[in-house]
């Protein structure tokens, strides 16, 4: 069985096995060294404690492992606030009308603004897994456990919730938005500029980026076509969350031109459709396979399995499914639907 549920000290070397057998497929913001997977799963840590309260950075990383065979087969994270009191720099698209009365010419030009207006909304990120396991259950349980545990936490996370994903790259390692503007002003390729990114503050961001707008049509025709589209590998994790509710707005990642994706947290399916129930144990008859998260905090636990619904509104599913859950019979867990 599959099981998401906080990082330890002890997944580091998991962790960064994963982070570096998919180097050069779909990035993500994880580090790659020892010592900064260990600072990210430390503020982690303190996150789910407690420790650190919603205006102080909270950053959430969880892990999918599978019971029998052990081992970290994904990683997924939570900010709970996008920026973690830094600007969390976006371009905002827009348009400007260029005109000629005596020419009888008016033109429509897109352009770029640079903006830090999703600051302190929730943010999903950090998420990696095996490739194998990219559209089957465990993908699925992956990205919603995160749901489930904002469901549980209501009070920890914004009204609004956003998604950066990952842009258009080529297999030969060029970013097509990147290398037609961003390259031009840090001097870096797109990678190292990612990896910046994720390990200090964005102030190097406001500090190096052109403070004017970005007229759309000066960037190469390659760049304008990446603008706004996801990589092609990201095209389930994409139809997943707009099955949530997400949608693509005006907002495009900074340095691969992706799209942001949005959602207001309370309309999103997982938190619409999942309901507390009381868990007995006991063969299901007349399955159903939902997802079933137990545990607060630190005890946080999330699995897809299949339960049956009993006469007193409760469900009962397998003594192993209550084993996976660190449950015990009669206590309360959170149900979603697949």
């Amino acid at each position: 069985m599959w099981l998401v549920r906080p990082a330890q000290l002890s997944d580091l070397e998991g962790i960064r096995t994963l982070v570096s057998d998919l180097t050069g497929q779909l990035s993500t913001t994880l580090p790659e060294t020892e010592e900064g997977l260990a600072e990210k799963i430390g503020l982690s840590a303190r996150s789910f404690s407690g420790e650190l309260g919603p205006e102080a950075g909270q950053r959430f990383l969880f892990v999918l492992e599978h019971r029998e065979r052990g081992g970290i087969a994904g990683v997924a994270g939570i900010d709970g606030r996008a920026g973690n009191g830094q600007p969390f720099y976006n371009y905002r698209r827009d348009a400007l009308i260029h005109a000629s009365h005596e020419l009888g010419v008016s033109r429509r030009v897109e352009v770029l603004y640079s903006s830090h207006a999703l600051t302190d909304r929730t943010l999903l990120g950090a998420f990696a897994i095996a490739p194998e396991l990219r559209g089957t259950e465990a993908f699925e349980l992956l990205s919603r456990a995160r749901l489930l545990f904002i469901a549980g936490h209501r009070n920890w996370f914004t009204d609004d919730m956003v998604v950066e994903i990952q842009g258009v790259s080529c297999a030969t390692g060029e970013v097509p938005f990147w290398d037609s503007l961003g390259r031009h002003f840090f001097n870096m390729d797109f990678e190292t500029a990612d990896r910046y990114s994720g390990m200090l503050s964005k102030t190097f961001i406001a500090e190096l980026m052109p403070p004017n707008p970005i007229y759309v049509t000066l960037l190469t025709d390659a760049a304008q076509r990446a603008l706004g589209q996801p990589h092609p590998a990201t095209l389930d994790t994409i139809e997943l969350f707009k099955q949530e509710g997400f949608h693509a707005g005006s907002y495009v990642d900074i340095f691969d031109g992706g799209p942001v994706l949005e959602a207001r947290t309370d309309h999103l399916k997982t938190l619409v459709t999942s309901h507390c129930k009381k868990l007995h144990s006991g063969e299901p008859t007349a399955s159903e396979t939902c997802l079933l998260a137990s545990g607060e905090r630190a005890a946080f636990r999330c699995t897809v399995a299949a339960i049956s619904e009993t006469l007193d509104d409760a469900v009962k599913a397998s003594l192993e499914v209550l084993k996976v859950l660190a449950c015990s019979s009669g206590d309360d867990i959170r149900v979603a639907p697949l």
